[in-house]
């Protein structure tokens, strides 16, 4: 359709300026930035990959490489300052602080694992991978927050469809370092230290707030962006299995990553054709304006007598003192008050109980499968399919939490509280052991933690509003490395290196300085899962009270407030469009009377 309305010659030059601006400028695009940005910002959820050249390479023991994986963990969730960052400066600073902590953190573990440096310290590594890590917050605050500040009555599609991307990035990232550097494993940590950064850089100035209009078939539209991204994640998935099926040579590789960059950017022709039919209604509506409503140019304004009421006293108060006086539900809290309320409380220890321990199972995937004895070319297989799951759990949970919500009034802690028993089932069959079960709890696993975070992150800017919205979800997100660090280092570590320590004992053998634990049969993670799965169903316990506390709210018109504030943004922008016609017209209309007052 566009295609043809400027190949029909109708457009000169000075038209497609204004539409190449209207594209560069509109949210649409924001969106498809933000949607790049965020696929190649999840090498957190990798770890799996290049945590045994980590090991190897630098003589750690399971606990050790735990303690990093927790810390990477706490650099990935912890964003209070990327939030607080955000709050006071533009996206752009946000995005680019990030991009510099991505490249040092990461940059800083490739030089250890080369040997281009001398043998860092522990503290130093956990250091090294905090930092890289964190990294994420910055890029998930400056593109997430702009992007549900931009859609707020589509929150719950936009959080399925960018955390989404985030989940699927482990998979996208892993098919372009083996088109970069082929299979040199040490290689992924500096892929993964340049190509975040140098996105981000990329669109620095196109991420940023802009003004809501309300569209009509806005749900239409991401829904057309979310085939788009199945369409990615079918390929890749696909592409996963013949890799470790068949021998891909170097040339392979190449081609599949080019197909794999050519699907990435494939939303860029939704976005497009968008923004061509916003473009041509603003046209439209500037050469016909007798269709809509002319208002007066400066209507008499209604006297207002200032009335001191409890809430315009209140603005006055100190926060601290407004802390235990918070709004209605819904309405924006200060941050002080979203922290001390209990319905955080109660959606932080869910978070903790849930995803601390999907989060565990994901980290620990790798020696899971070495323990129970499976090949190399399987375990490899469903780590990397990981990113699939986690991918299609964060788009079923925001898309379809949000058709529920909308149609049927089904509230996002319930969906929650269903995640968390789900995940109960994938850490009890990694628990036992089960023949072949590794590949199907790989799927429960990483559906239900890529799940989590779309319905915490809604969760959260409807209960607490989106005034203070970047700190409220990096707050939340703190929650999962506190899990993880509970779960993965203090039960699975010590219980896995006990059970290594063991078998060790048993062979009549003793651990060497700098030998790494190694175990295997089902013991080694038996007793930890058990733990982990009866956390995980307090976990889901804790968050149905949220539900019962939010079921009135839950049932209410909770988007009502950003409806009404669309429709005064669109009247702004009628009035403006009317305003600029009728003054080009008196100026039209004065043109020859104004020319032969000059002649004279």
């Amino acid at each position: 359709m566009v295609v043809a309305e400027f190949s029909s010659g109708a457009f000169g030059s000075k038209e497609m300026r204004s539409f190449g601006l209207q594209v560069l400028h509109g949210r649409w695009f924001m969106l498809f930035a933000s949607m790049l940005i965020l696929s190649v910002a999840g090498a957190t959820y990798i770890f799996g990959l290049y945590s045994n050249v980590i090991k190897t390479s630098l003589g750690y023991d399971q606990t050790t490489l735990n303690l990093l994986s927790f810390f990477k963990d706490l650099g990935g969730n912890v964003g209070i300052i990327a939030g607080l960052v955000n709050e006071v400066t533009g996206p752009w600073v946000v995005l680019l602080i990030g991009s510099v902590m991505n490249f040092f953190g990461y940059f800083m573990i490739w030089l250890a694992v080369t040997g281009r440096t001398s043998k860092p310290r522990v503290w130093q590594m956990c250091l090294y991978i905090c930092v890289g890590a964190n990294s994420q917050t910055f890029s998930n605050t400056g593109a997430v927050v702009s992007c549900v500040k931009n859609f707020p009555s589509s929150r719950g599609s936009v959080l399925g469809l960018l955390k989404g991307l985030v989940g699927l990035s482990g998979a996208i990232i892993t098919q372009l370092y083996n088109a970069f550097y082929g299979k040199d494993s040490k290689a992924l940590i500096l892929l993964i230290a340049w190509l975040p950064a140098a996105v981000s850089i990329v669109f620095l100035p196109i991420v940023r707030l802009i003004k809501t209009v309300r569209q009509p078939n806005e749900l239409r539209i991401f829904y057309n962006l979310l085939y788009v991204t199945l369409g990615l994640a079918g390929f890749l998935m696909a592409l996963i299995i013949m890799q470790h099926k068949l021998k891909f040579s170097r040339m392979c590789y190449i081609g599949s990553a080019s197909v794999v960059l050519m699907l990435l950017f494939l939303p860029i022709v939704v976005v497009i054709i968008e923004e061509f039919k916003l473009w041509k209604t603003k046209i439209k509506a500037v050469n016909e304006p007798i269709q809509l409503k002319v208002v007066a140019e400066n209507p008499a304004p209604a006297e207002l007598v200032p009335v001191a009421t409890p809430q315009t006293q209140q603005k006055h108060n100190s926060c601290f003192q407004t802390v235990f006086k918070p709004p209605v539900r819904g309405e924006d809290y200060t941050i002080l008050q979203a922290l001390f309320s209990i319905d955080m409380l109660i959606l932080f220890i869910a978070t903790i109980c849930g995803v601390g321990g999907t989060l565990t199972a994901i980290d620990n995937l790798g020696q899971i499968g070495n323990s129970l004895g499976y090949p190399t070319d399987s375990i490899s297989t469903f780590i990397s399919l990981v990113s699939i799951w986690n991918y299609l759990g964060r788009v079923t949970s925001g898309f379809s939490s949000e058709v529920l919500l909308k149609k049927y009034k089904f509230p996002r802690p319930l969906m929650l509280t269903l995640v968390l028993l789900l995940a109960c089932v994938g850490h009890l069959l990694i628990a036992f052991g089960v023949p072949n079960s590794l590949y199907f709890s790989s799927v429960i696993i990483g559906f239900c933690f890529g799940a989590q975070w779309p319905l915490i992150f809604a969760i959260i800017s409807e209960l607490f509003g989106l005034k203070y919205y970047a700190t409220l979800i990096n707050f939340g997100g703190a929650a999962s490395p506190l899990g993880a660090y509970i779960l993965n280092v203090k039960v699975a570590g010590n219980l896995y290196d006990a059970a290594a320590l063991k078998q060790l004992k048993a062979l009549g053998k003793t651990r060497e300085a700098g030998m790494d634990l190694t175990c295997q049969g089902v013991e080694c993670y038996k007793l930890a899962f058990i733990i982990i799965a009866a956390v995980a169903l307090f976990g889901s316990l804790v968050s149905f009270i949220l539900v019962i506390r939010t079921r009135k709210f839950y049932q209410s018109d909770i988007y009502m407030k950003y409806s009404e504030e669309a429709e005064a943004a669109e009247e702004d922008l009628t009035i403006g469009t009317v305003a600029a016609d009728t003054s080009s017209s008196s100026k039209a209309a004065q043109g020859p009377e104004a020319d032969s007052d000059s002649k004279k």
